[in-house]
């Protein structure tokens, strides 16, 4: 799995889908998924996809996000193809969130129906706020009419909307909190940072949730910071009445919303490991 991860990196990576102009990597994504006989593609408003593996009534359906907008470090003389490198220890270019997207791309190929729950993919627009804040010129409109976070929270309420709602979402995204050394982050409590005022029934489930991943990798980094899994934990939060469980899980990146960011090849596998091992005791 780790080889497609990579394949699926550096091909998301080329790709000069900055904040807006999400689309460019629709193709591709869309390749990816035409190939997998069990996936259906949902409808859903803006630059955002939803895909769906699995639909029995007798399993839980867990959902994977990641964000499919990058920083534009270019301005408005960007290459056709952004550079990507390759070593045997990591991988570098546009890593935020082409290590997400990679990492998702590659479970959607290779997950075992017959050992695993329903699957949701969710991959959002307009997750990076810096573009919007520095650089709104280079968006398209100036900026007009787009919101950091409004990816999320459009595919959130399509799925109230339509009734896909999972138990639990799963961000994968990449972190800056180990400064530059090799390790994996769980953020947790997204209700200290959005406007969410949880409910017993929510922090229990959430919980269990971490109980599993760290029994998956002890060494797990429990933190919290700011990413779409706020949106997607609020908003299902508020709108449903069971607890929908959101996490972000994420690998170490360094430097962090720059030119040249790297991602560790071993925490990417190490990442898909956790993630193989959860679904594998999902039903448990």
């Amino acid at each position: 799995m780790i080889d497609r991860a990579i394949h699926h990196i550096i091909k998301t990576a080329e790709i000069p889908s900055f904040s807006s102009y999400e689309e460019r990597l629709h193709p591709y994504i869309c390749s990816v998924f035409k190939e997998i006989p069990e996936a259906q593609e949902q409808e859903v408003k803006g630059n955002n996809l939803i895909f769906r593996i699995g639909n029995r009534q007798e399993q839980p359906t867990i959902a994977l996000a990641a964000h499919l907008d990058k920083i534009n470090h270019y301005g408005k003389d960007y290459p056709d193809t952004l550079p990507v490198e390759v070593t045997d220890e990591y991988i570098e270019g546009a890593m935020d969130d082409c290590a997400g997207l990679g990492m998702m791309l590659a479970i959607a190929e290779k997950i075992d129906l017959d050992d695993a729950p329903n699957l949701l993919f969710f991959l959002s627009e307009m997750e990076e706020s810096k573009g919007l804040k520095e650089h709104p010129e280079l968006l398209r409109n100036n900026g007009e009419g787009y919101k950091h976070g409004m990816g999320a929270r459009r595919i959130a309420k399509q799925c109230i909307a339509e009734n896909w709602v999972p138990q639990q979402i799963i961000t994968l995204d990449t972190t800056p909190l180990f400064e530059g050394e090799s390790g994996i982050a769980l953020y947790s409590k997204h209700w200290e940072l959005n406007d969410l005022t949880p409910s017993e029934a929510l922090i229990e489930a959430t919980e269990k949730f971490i109980a599993k991943f760290i029994a998956a990798n002890p060494k797990v980094k429990l933190d919290n910071n700011t990413n779409d899994y706020l949106h997607y934990g609020e908003v299902f939060n508020q709108e449903t009445t069971d607890p929908v469980v959101s996490v972000a899980l994420e690998p170490s990146i360094y430097p962090y919303h720059q030119r040249g960011e790297r991602v560790f090849i071993d925490d990417i596998e190490r990442t898909l490991e956790m993630l193989k091992t959860y679904f594998s005791n999902s039903r448990s």
